[in-house]
């Protein structure tokens, strides 16, 4: 196929897909490819432009989409009869997903879980999905094999490289469906007993509990401070419970945003070899660099990390990973090959893709750099009250004012349009909360609507009901 060539590619404005689709189009509109001509297999024309298959294989589609080509299967790709290449292109169809509202209600913005921007990154994920359908490394007609995902641990190394894990190598790295799942494939490692003793911090994310629940463990909080957890406090729950493992987020707590320092790591890193506690650390929530040493190069002997890439890059692929301490993994692995047989290929493959490509640091720099700036918003609206926030973590955590408690706030902020998450909701039953709310960072809307919301908080926190009853 002569119609388009590299030095044209390397000419042409925007991404190299529509460039190739372009030149196809006016090769047809011309002549030069007429009704009924079978063009290049993606390959070799991906070969001769020196482009990647998915590129072309994305330029085909959109081709096929609009009715320029034909795909016949088995046969190849063919420019349509006279009747289809007369039709239009078909452009974007615009969609009316908001739901109509009387005038002057508040359109209805969630802000209970945080909600990343495409910055690029959709785009390079399809590229790469593409790439694997045409030709996937590691097949479609087997089971998944740990010789296969090798390359997927060595990328999910790369990722986190920075990340203070101690000594680590590609076999301590077992691959899970998001961190809720590598939570819980860790806890399966662990546990051992009828009833095995689970210890959270005292406000901690919800998903510890729930896995600890299908663990058929019981759960026990520890006190916190502004540091964190209080050694003597856990020192007393591991002796009064024989606890087996803390669930921990000392980098970025969820809710509060709390960030434990290395000597208070440390201090809890002695209870613990005292009593025979195991940590499991949950890093899904740091986006930006760590601070401190994490519990696994802390006691490496019983640190056990777990992130994924929801809070980074994108939650859909439900791509997380679990590491294990030093000579642990093959109780981590048989968790994940008797529960699920290990992660999909498809999905392995595009991990090793994805994590290893050149683009994905500073994809994932720009998604920091838009949060940072709608936490900016938050901040200017609603810093003159008792506000917790960090550059680097998509949600606050706001204590309530006087008059104010935080399942009502919520009501009346879900009334006013806007959702987020009150105390209860990371708290052990029974427990005693604080009067205050978490608020994600959703940089999915405009950021004139992500502001509208703060202003609509702002009002109701200067405006507490002020009701009496008898």
């Amino acid at each position: 196929m002569n119609t388009i060539s590299r030095e044209a590619l390397a000419q042409a404005a925007g991404p190299k897909y529509k460039a190739v689709a372009a030149t196809i189009r006016k090769a047809i509109a011309e002549g030069q490819l007429p009704a009924g001509a079978r063009l290049p297999p993606v390959r070799d024309l991906a070969y001769q432009l020196g482009i990647t298959p998915g590129t072309v294989a994305r330029a085909y589609t959109i081709l096929t989409d609009e009715g320029v080509l034909e795909a016949a299967v088995g046969r190849g790709t063919f420019v349509s009869k006279p009747d289809k290449t007369n039709l239009a292109p078909i452009g974007p169809i615009e969609v009316d997903t908001i739901p109509h509202r009387a005038e002057g209600m508040a359109a209805p913005i969630s802000l209970f879980s945080p909600a990343l921007p495409n910055v690029g990154q959709a785009e390079l994920i399809r590229d790469l999905l593409t790439e694997i359908a045409i030709d996937p490394p590691s097949g479609v007609m087997h089971y998944p094999n740990r010789a296969a995902f090798l390359p997927a641990r060595v990328a999910v190394l790369r990722w986190l490289d920075g990340a203070p894990l101690g000594p680590v190598d590609p076999s301590d790295v077992v691959l899970s469906h998001g961190g809720q799942n590598g939570i819980l494939l860790v806890l399966q490692a662990l546990l051992r007993g009828r009833r095995p003793v689970v210890l959270v911090e005292e406000l901690n994310y919800p998903g510890f509990r729930r896995a600890a629940e299908l663990q058929r463990a019981d759960v026990v909080p520890v006190a916190m401070d502004q540091y964190g957890i209080i050694p003597e406090a856990l020192e007393e729950a591991v002796r009064a419970h024989d606890a087996q493992v803390l669930c921990t987020s000392p980098e970025v707590h969820n809710p509060t945003g709390i960030f434990t320092p290395a000597d208070r790591r440390e201090a809890l890193v002695a209870v613990a070899r005292r009593y025979d506690l195991h940590f499991l650390e949950d890093d899904c929530y740091r986006v930006g660099r760590a601070q401190a040493p994490s519990y696994r190069m802390l006691a490496p002997e019983r640190g056990w990390f777990v992130t994924s890439i929801s809070k980074t890059l994108t939650p859909a692929l439900r791509l997380g990973f679990a590491i294990a301490p030093h000579g642990k993994v093959a109780a981590l692995r048989r968790a994940a090959e008797h529960g699920f047989f290990g992660m999909s290929t498809p999905i392995a493959d595009l991990a090793s893709k994805l994590l290893a490509h050149p683009d994905v640091t500073g994809l994932a720099d720009k998604v920091r750099a838009v949060l940072n700036s709608y936490i900016r918003v938050a901040v200017n609206h609603l810093g003159i009250y008792d506000l917790t926030w960090r550059t680097d973590v998509p949600f606050l955590w706001l204590q309530l004012p006087p008059g104010w408690r935080a399942s009502s706030f919520c009501q009346a902020a879900e009334a006013a349009g806007v959702r987020i998450r009150p105390a209860e909701e990371f708290a052990c039953r029974d427990a005693r909360t604080p009067h205050a709310v978490r608020i994600g960072i959703n940089a999915q809307v405009s950021p004139a609507d992500f502001e509208d919301a703060m202003i609509r908080l702002r009002d109701l926190l200067a405006n507490p009901p002020e009701r009496i009853g008898v």
